[in-house]
């Protein structure tokens, strides 16, 4: 699975789509990197240039911007979340 292209949310501490994701990934034995917008004004300048929205969980796999939480579940529903983290998409 060292292959598999990293998985990235952009997060705060009190969002509870943010937790959610977390937990959608752990309950699918996903390890990611989380990056706090809450505590580094910085990272959230460089969220919203890179996805043009300021709402949280701002996740990505690999450069592939997915969107925030309900993006997530509907591209696992839809079939094509696996896909991306196995670099096929």
């Amino acid at each position: 699975m060292s292959d598999a292209p990293t998985i990235t949310l952009f997060t705060t501490a009190i969002c509870p789509y943010c937790v959610a994701a977390k937990n959608f990934l752990k309950a699918r034995g996903r390890e990611w990197v989380e990056v706090r917008v809450d505590t580094d004004p910085e990272q959230r300048r460089a969220m919203i240039e890179r996805t043009g929205r300021t709402s949280v969980p701002q996740i990505f796999v690999g450069d592939t911007h997915v969107g925030g939480y309900e993006d997530l579940v509907a591209l696992d529903r839809a079939g094509g979340l696996e896909a991306l983290l196995a670099g096929d998409a």
